[in-house]
């Protein structure tokens, strides 16, 4: 109470104006910062709200955590999933009755974990209060979890929700729990969430700030309009959550978050990858290369699947260009950076794919702990037959409806491999865009071009490029892989994620603003081609795309320069606002990971 300012010793007046106004000054600014939050917050264009994804905890695809995410689509458990949600509630429930001990349930968890919380039946009067006042609680306080900045992206909330909404169908969470993080989706109430309080053992900060908001405690975002979360949840006709039981553990113990934003990363980075192959097309064209690098005898030689795939798939995406037709005044090799790009951006496809397989598992499957084993029996495997496994054997009565299995604690919440994915893709993205920055450069020197370029034309910016290149090369810095003795020394190891995370995303972006460079030159280019001899053709894939990008993006716009939009951000827009597929769909022998399949599988 001593905290509280009316229980403050009154004094004098002057005191207790002082204390007023300090009040005041600290509501005002309370208000001022959520003010500002608000302000920067970007909520999402609900453009498929009318759809419903079905989530059975093991096809939950790429694109579809966007869809939820990022458009608004509705989200429902299917039947078999809220079954094996029930079941492993059920059989959580049994365990504590049979008194088998179950971290973070029946037994603390981090440093209490040897703490016993309860004994017995769960649903008995005096447990059951017990664990109802706890686990409000705890919900409760999750609304303080963390620090600031605010996750100022609806999207990156909403993944984190999808994620978890799918996952949580192997855990042990209460019925009302479990539709309750359907209701967020679906009535778009999207808690504040703080974007430090990770370190990538799982996201308990960021997991416990939706935590607060299912209870009303805290502040959340109701279809994009900022207000407590007690009030969004009226709005949407919900009373508070009633947790019970594990419900904290099932909820928070998970790398939803880090999960979440590399489904939304990933979805962007094939985009990038795929404007990669259109825009070396368009710059072979633009400098006159040499296509003996792509040719299939060449690529034999060296049989990488995947570079070997992206030389073909560039290779077919100028079928009919003039570069297959002799030139006398054609160069026999070109600069590296042409003649290597294939393999730069093979490689990059090679990380991305083993990036998307282990986001694909970590996305439908339990990263929780402990482990619900619903029907898992001692005979499964020799280890579950022995003393120290069997005393987490629960062998089923009333609770579980009869159900047996196991309660064992265990490290999958540690989110290895695609925390290292993460930072090998990331790499690999850096050594793709250093091929596209040096190929971009190239196209200054007549060396290498013949013919000056056009001028006043709104050709790529060496500047822009070099200055892109210095912010991609300082964000592949691995994390350091250091450990802090966290939790009385009970978690001592760190992923990091956030800041993997984080600097992922940022080098996707930074690449879509490179490759934007990159096509305003090679157009640029393709334009002095043309002049030079009218008869070019540059091939399917390249046409179509220079077409439609000097539709969008003059070479010379007839507006004033103080009203024109710069090159850049036309350029920019034009490839966030096309989808690459829309210049080039991939032939029918095309089975690489570029197809939209492997998003949607």
């Amino acid at each position: 109470m001593q905290n509280r300012p009316e229980c403050l010793p009154q004094g004098t007046l002057a005191t207790r104006m002082i204390r007023v106004a300090t009040l005041a000054v600290s509501l005002a600014a309370s208000l001022v910062a959520t003010v500002a939050s608000a302000a920067d917050f970007h909520p999402i264009n609900p453009t498929m709200a009318d759809r419903t994804v079905v989530l059975d905890g093991r096809h939950l695809t790429i694109g579809e955590v966007v869809d939820v995410a990022r458009h608004g689509a509705k989200v429902a458990l299917s039947p078999e999933a809220r079954q094996r949600s029930a079941d492993a509630y059920g059989l959580l429930l049994e365990a504590a009755r049979e008194d088998v001990p179950v971290y973070w349930f029946n037994r603390g968890f981090g440093a209490g974990r040897e703490h016993a919380i309860f004994s017995g039946d769960p649903t008995s009067r005096d447990n059951k209060e017990l664990l109802t006042a706890r686990e409000l609680a705890q919900f409760r306080r999750g609304a303080l979890a963390g620090i600031g900045p605010e996750v100022t992206r609806e999207e990156d909330v909403r993944a984190m929700l999808v994620v978890r909404a799918n996952t949580m169908t192997y855990e042990a969470a209460s019925p009302a729990l479990t539709q309750r993080l359907l209701d967020l989706l679906n009535d778009r109430i999207t808690p504040v969430v703080r974007s430090r309080g990770s370190v990538g053992e799982a996201d308990l900060a960021p997991l416990a700030n939706v935590a607060g908001a299912m209870v009303g405690v805290g502040d959340a975002y109701y279809h994009g309009i900022r207000m407590p979360a007690g009030a969004a949840l009226r709005r949407a006709g919900l009373a508070p959550l009633a947790p019970f039981a594990a419900d904290d553990s099932a909820l928070e113990s998970s790398n939803a978050f880090f999960t979440g934003e590399m489904a939304l990363m990933a979805y962007d980075a094939r985009e990038a990858l795929f404007w990669a192959d259109l825009a070396y097309a368009v710059d072979l064209n633009g400098m006159n290369s040499s296509i003996t690098p792509l040719a299939l005898p060449v690529q034999r030689n060296r049989p990488f699947k995947w570079v070997n795939w992206d030389a073909a798939r560039v290779l077919d995406m100028m079928r009919g260009s003039y570069l297959f037709n002799k030139d006398d005044k054609r160069i026999i090799q070109d600069p590296e950076s042409l003649r290597a790009s294939s393999i730069r951006q093979g490689s990059a496809w090679q990380s991305w794919t083993q990036m998307r397989d282990d986001l694909l598992v970590q996305m439908n499957s339990s990263d929780h702990n402990p482990a619900v084993l619903v029907g898992a029996s001692p005979g499964d495997s020799w280890e579950l037959n022995t003393p120290e496994l069997m005393q987490y054997y629960v062998k089923g009565g009333p609770l579980s409806h009869g159900e047996h299995g196991f309660v064992l604690s265990n490290a999958n919440w540690d989110p290895y491999p695609l925390a290292n994915d993460v930072e090998a893709f990331t790499i690999a993205l850096a050594n793709m865009d250093v091929a596209v920055a040096q190929r971009l450069l190239r196209f200054t020197s007549t060396f290498f071009t013949v013919l000056p370029p056009l001028p006043d034309a709104r050709g790529g910016s060496d500047f822009n490029s070099a200055a892109l290149m210095q912010e991609i090369d300082g964000l592949i810095n691995p994390v350091p892989p250091e450990g802090s003795a966290l939790v009385q020394n009970v978690e001592d190891l760190e992923a990091g994620t956030r800041l993997k995370a984080r600097r992922a995303r940022r080098v996707v972006a930074d690449t879509i603003d490179l490759l934007a460079e990159d096509l305003l030159t090679g157009t640029e280019w393709l334009d002095m081609r043309k002049i030079e001899d009218s008869s070019r053709s540059f091939g399917l894939a390249p046409t179509a795309l220079w077409t439609a990008f000097r539709h969008a993006v003059p070479l010379k716009p007839n507006v004033p320069l103080s009203s024109a939009q710069s090159a850049h951000a036309e350029a920019v827009a034009f490839i966030r606002g096309h989808a690459a597929e829309t210049f080039y769909g991939a032939p029918p022998q095309d089975h690489g990971p570029g197809q939209r399949r492997h998003i949607e599988q």
